[in-house]
């Protein structure tokens, strides 16, 4: 493939921007440029829009099992070159090549659960109180879905949210991660060799104020599903509000991990090491607040502090994180440590900006901990985005849960502990829509419902069966017989 510039894909076709701007997509390894990207606007989403409402109909009136089995197809081509995918992924994340075929591979597994829906798309049938009446609801498409994605896990995203939203019959008009252009690129080539219709996706490149924006807004949207900041996620909901379309947000994360004076440390360890800085940090469920019981903190905090500092950074598959994904992330994080460094806390590990010669030129921060922040500080309850985690001190387990709690954000939560009854009324008590019990926070599975309480999202929940009820309408039907006529 040609990937000197990354183009729409509209009415099947490629394109560029109406306007004939770009712009480019630097290398997050090394601030190299990779390639140049389409740079949409009002005029590219109007044209989008136009074929999806065309094709919507006809690929509404696609039997479900049929839909899904072009769905099939797809999945088959990411799978053919699934390898490729993972390539791209790597160039424009700066992860390894292990952690970008690994996202590919839940990728692929999560569209052969979707593809595969379109075999169920169940709805109910159910008695009636009334004599000779029957009941049941039926599952039908919305229309056209709005689709806007993050660039942390670029692959995992597209399939996340296109496959359910075609598979229950709508079209789609996907606007891709500006900073994950050709991954989403590659899917939209994979889709147009399966066969998909023409005008069922829809792909635009661009920034989020140029064609994200007038996206949300256009009036024939009627679902819109977007993974961002929550910040963002408040405006697409004012937004959509008064023509009442429907929204699904997935939004940010300041996630706690507890660790009780029972716990397995040395697996608690690893886990926290995970949580807060695989995929440099860049999860909305990664565990940015590490809650320690105060009769182990001092020996769990040098234990974290000695296995920070062995962590390996770069995008070899043997390096345990890359770079963040733009040099402004980088920044933004930067000056979010030094500004709690200034009101006094205290940076245990890592901290700045990696300078050697291998890595200066790419967006690299050492991992980094801190402790002393008091829990209402901005750092505390403000999403880095970043390779950046908090330790607390509490003396017991209520004091932990209470703490876990005390957040605007309710994404995910994790407790270490080798007592049953801690983790049941953990899991029971958290204000979170993931709750884990001795692992991380992260690694929800393609089949189950993800999604967060407060400032984490309004109450949807995707992937899993529960992401039909997004992208679906239910339809109650009652049919009436006279049995004299039978």
């Amino acid at each position: 493939m040609d990937m000197r510039e990354i183009s729409n894909w509209i009415d099947g076709e490629q394109c560029p921007a109406q306007s004939g701007k770009w712009f480019d997509k630097l290398n997050p390894a090394n601030g190299k440029r990779l390639w140049k990207a389409a740079r949409s606007d009002e005029q590219d989403v109007q044209k989008a829009m136009r074929s999806a409402k065309a094709a919507q109909p006809t690929w509404a009136d696609m039997p479900a099992v049929q839909r899904g089995m072009l769905l099939h197809k797809i999945v088959n081509g990411m799978q053919a070159r699934r390898q490729e995918i993972a390539e791209i992924v790597a160039a424009e994340t700066g992860k390894s090549m292990k952690d970008a075929l690994g996202e590919t591979n839940g990728a692929i597994q999560l569209g052969i659960f979707f593809a595969s829906e379109g075999q169920r798309l169940y709805g109910r049938t159910t008695t009636s109180g009334v004599p000779n009446k029957y009941a049941m609801t039926v599952r039908q498409p919305i229309g056209v879905a709005a689709l806007i994605i993050a660039a942390n896990t670029p692959i995992a995203n597209v399939a996340w949210k296109v496959f359910p939203a075609l598979v229950c019959g709508n079209c789609a008009v996907l606007k891709a991660a500006e900073d994950t252009p050709a991954t989403a690129w590659v899917v939209g080539q994979i889709a147009q060799e399966a066969g998909l219709p023409a005008g069922v996706l829809n792909i635009l490149q661009g920034y989020g104020e140029e064609a994200g924006a007038p996206l949300t807004a256009h009036a024939d949207v009627g679902v819109i599903s977007f993974t961002g900041s929550t910040e963002v996620g408040r405006q697409i909901q004012k937004t959509a509000a008064d023509r009442l379309a429907r929204v699904s947000l997935e939004l940010g994360g300041k996630n706690p991990l507890v660790v009780c004076d029972d716990a397995d440390l040395e697996n608690a360890c690893k886990w926290v090491l995970s949580s807060a800085f695989s995929n440099a940090g860049q999860r909305c469920a990664s565990a940015s607040r590490v809650i320690i019981f105060d009769s182990i903190y001092e020996k769990f905090r040098e234990m974290l502090i000695e296995s920070t500092r062995k962590l390996k950074i770069g995008n070899a598959d043997d390096d345990d994180l890359g770079p963040v994904i733009n040099e402004k992330q980088m920044n933004d994080i930067l000056a979010m440590v030094e500004k709690a460094r200034a009101e006094g806390t205290q940076i245990l590990s890592g901290g700045q900006r990696l300078q050697d010669e291998a890595r200066r030129d790419g967006y690299y921060i050492a991992p980094t901990l801190i402790e002393g922040a008091a829990p209402d500080a901005e750092i505390s309850v403000k999403e880095l985005f970043g390779p950046v985690a908090i330790l607390f001190r509490v003396k017991d387990f209520a004091e932990a849960l209470a703490l876990a709690n005390d957040s605007p954000y309710g994404l995910t939560a994790c407790i270490h502990t080798s007592s049953i009854h801690r983790a049941v009324r953990f899991c029971d008590k958290v204000h979170s829509g993931v709750a884990v019990v001795n692992a991380g926070t992260h690694g929800s599975e393609p089949h189950m419902p993800f999604g967060g309480r407060k400032f984490s999202g309004n109450g949807t929940r995707e992937p899993g069966t529960e992401a039909l009820d997004v992208y679906c309408e239910l339809k109650d039907i009652y049919i009436n017989i006279d049995p004299a006529r039978a």
